[in-house]
């Protein structure tokens, strides 16, 4: 098990599996990126049709291209279920890379066993590979990220240990967030509430769960106390070292869109869509 040299993407299905969650301990820990890696594709041993793209039947299964059809999570809930226990390659894109690399491992259920035994219900299915997935559009991804300005002394965002310039916020503990008000709404939401976020760190380069209690009464500006960054100039950076790439490959195209710094004291509600569509 493990990953394939890395590379330039030539162009991106509209749709892809985003990987959101990955379970401790399971087939895919320590070889899928949580929240950056998507699934574009898969490739069982015996298989040489790429999965989803123009002239592939139905019944022929590979790895699949990019800019071909997108990954259905019916297709590859059926692969992995005619190749549990044998090892399949999953094609995978990092939306902070920007590069395309394939993963392999093979589909169990023995990794969850315990947890399954625990629940009581013999009709159980487990993960074959630990992955929590929703379908969209990978070259939207990291449109819609939070980016940490200056944090006040003593305010909740200080208390939670986000760390100013360096920290992006990503989702919170019910998933993603998809435009620009919904995390001042999440915060209205939560006031004098514990509120979970998965936030990235740039510098360190990894990701980690915050605990964020909006609160009026920290005796400072806004429910939080840091400003925060959304548009074209608060986009997650491209490691400093990224993988070697080919001399002829260019650079993937960036992302766009509106700039815009708030501070935390708006109202309003949560808004919905993209949710989750199941796990792998």
């Amino acid at each position: 098990m493990g990953q394939a040299t890395s590379s330039l993407p030539s162009s991106l299905p509209d749709l892809a599996l985003h990987c959101l969650r990955v379970a401790d301990m399971s087939p895919a820990d320590g070889l899928v990126e949580p929240y950056f890696d998507y699934l574009i594709g898969v490739q069982t041993p015996s298989i040489n049709e790429p999965t989803g793209t123009p002239g592939a039947s139905e019944g022929r299964r590979g790895s699949s291209s990019e800019g071909g059809e997108a990954l259905r999570p019916d297709v590859l809930g059926r692969i992995l279920e005619e190749n549990e226990g044998k090892q399949i390659g999953l094609r995978v894109y990092n939306t902070k890379s920007q590069r395309i690399r394939d993963v392999y491992l093979t589909p169990s259920r023995v990794w969850s066993e315990e947890e399954s035994k625990a629940s009581g219900d013999p009709n159980a299915k487990p993960s074959l590979l630990g992955l929590s997935l929703r379908v969209c559009n990978p070259a939207h991804a990291l449109e819609s990220v939070y980016h940490v300005l200056d944090v006040l002394e003593g305010s909740p965002a200080e208390m939670a240990g986000l760390v100013p310039w360096g920290d992006y916020v990503l989702a919170w503990s019910g998933g993603p967030l998809h435009s620009e008000n919904d995390f001042y709404n999440l915060i209205e939401a939560h006031v004098d509430k514990p509120l979970r976020l998965f936030v990235y760190n740039a510098d360190l380069d990894n990701l980690r769960e915050v605990v964020l209690y909006p609160t009026r009464q920290w005796g400072g500006e806004g429910l939080i106390g840091c400003g925060i960054g959304y548009g074209l100039l608060h986009r997650i950076p491209r490691p400093s070292t990224p993988p070697s790439e080919p001399a002829n490959l260019s650079e993937a195209d960036g992302y766009f869109g509106s700039d815009d710094v708030r501070r935390l004291s708006m109202q309003g509600s949560v808004s919905g869509g993209g949710g989750l569509v199941g796990t792998a």
